[in-house]
């Protein structure tokens, strides 16, 4: 692996962030630990292929519901426009509930493979860049 000493790092600490933010991604190697730095973009662009699909219910009464495939997570809205804000508002909790306790997800095997869309999530700077990797398809009442 390409790593820089993360001695190094900490003598040029400007530097390499700069290298970071406009070049590239670099490895920091510290004893037997590895981490890797790299630009919020470039971590945006790792984490672009992320959909959200959900299985979109109309009610009897006309509300919408959302069914999250995936997660434990559906939520009801009067139509589909309320719908998607109220899931936008849930997974953004749920995301951040994630990373706060991420010791405690990370131990669980099928929520330790999500860390890739809670990092998708927690990536995207509003509601409507989130809800472009949304994808709805209808299902059956």
């Amino acid at each position: 692996m390409l790593a820089v000493n993360a001695t190094d790092v900490r003598n040029n600490f400007g530097g390499y962030i700069d290298q970071i933010v406009r070049s590239k991604p670099l490895f920091i190697k510290r004893s037997r630990d590895h981490i890797m730095g790299i630009s919020l973009e470039m971590a945006k662009e790792l984490v672009s292929d992320v959909k959200f699909e959900m299985v979109q219910y109309t009610e009897d009464d006309g509300s919408v519901t959302l069914s999250l495939e995936g997660y434990d997570l559906v939520v009801n809205g009067e139509d589909v426009e309320v719908a998607l804000d109220i899931m936008s508002r849930d997974l953004r909790e749920y995301a951040l509930e994630y990373y706060e306790n991420i010791d405690f997800w990370g131990s669980d095997q099928q929520r330790r493979a999500q860390l890739k869309s809670i990092l998708r999530i927690l990536l995207a700077t509003d509601d409507q860049e989130l809800r472009k990797s949304f994808q709805c398809r209808v299902g059956r009442s």
